[in-house]
């Protein structure tokens, strides 16, 4: 039987990658073009699904790394948080998102330009503003950033890492 860490930190992946996932079809299938904030927080999700990976693949030799990766992991959710309740309580009632931390990150790594069908800026902050089933995507977000982090934290209270 698989310890407890190991399938909080495979769920908290595929969950992640799947938000992701979900996100690329708003986009690209249904047109709902992403905001700085919004690709910033797929960012967020994406290195949060590769630290868990990583946290597991380093976990087979040294378990001590599944403990540190779910404390890395509860940073990065507390980070996701905190960007889609900006997102959505002060960008999303601007005109613009331009030179806020996620346009000038996003466009100073160069994650927009060498990968715009996943990073690609398109739309203003007020104009993504977008419901799935009645709530704004943005709470989506902090929701799923929320559940990401509470799991990551029982990942790293768990009594045995192995």
């Amino acid at each position: 039987m698989k310890s407890r860490p190991i399938v909080v930190l495979n769920a908290i992946a595929i969950v992640c990658v799947a938000a992701v996932l979900i996100a690329l079809l708003s986009q690209h299938m249904f047109d709902m073009q992403p905001c700085a904030w919004c690709v910033f927080q797929r960012l967020i999700f994406l290195l949060i699904a590769v630290t868990c990976w990583l946290s597991l693949l380093i976990g087979r030799l040294w378990p001590t790394a599944l403990r540190l990766g779910a404390g890395l992991i509860t940073l990065l959710g507390i980070g996701g948080i905190l960007a889609a309740w900006y997102q959505y309580s002060v960008a999303a009632v601007q005109f613009s998102c331009d030179m806020t931390f996620a346009d000038r990150l996003m466009t100073s790594s160069g994650l927009d330009a060498g990968l715009p069908w996943l990073f690609g800026i398109f739309a203003t902050c007020m104009d993504a503003r977008v419901n799935l089933l009645g709530i704004e995507y943005a709470l989506w977000g902090m929701g799923l950033f929320a559940l990401t982090t509470i799991a990551a934290v029982t990942a790293v209270l768990s009594k045995n890492p192995r």
